[in-house]
């Protein structure tokens, strides 16, 4: 299960760190957040997966320009290295998170982790 982050300040420091980090930003009124809040927690378990409630997070989307929620975002080495930016009327789904996760190198198995190279 992913981890709750309840202040901006914290996900700075998460992301400042350097460590990977895959987190999503959603909100409560959204429909599509609600939908996609399972498959995220089925697929980003572990220690460097986060999730960010935006509307209880003052400023967090204007912060890290999130338009839409939900929004997926991969942090390599302290930088934004991908991203996946829920679509108007649409949102994401469960494909779209595990190509993501392939493109950045992640597994899946049992517990999320970086690949090794």
């Amino acid at each position: 299960m992913s981890c709750i982050i309840e202040d901006e300040l914290r996900l700075r420091a998460i992301v400042s760190s350097g460590a990977d980090a895959l987190v999503l930003f959603y909100a409560s009124w959204c429909g599509f957040s609600a939908k996609f809040l399972p498959i995220f927690e089925k697929h980003a378990r572990g220690p460097n997966c986060f999730r960010v409630l935006t509307d209880e997070v003052e400023g967090v989307e204007n912060a890290y320009s999130v338009d839409f929620v939900p929004t997926v975002m991969f942090f390599h080495k302290g930088k934004l290295h991908m991203r996946l930016n829920g679509i108007a009327g649409e949102g994401l789904n469960e494909e779209m998170l595990l190509g993501l996760m392939r493109t950045c190198g992640l597994k899946q198995e049992g517990k999320w982790r970086k690949d090794e190279k």
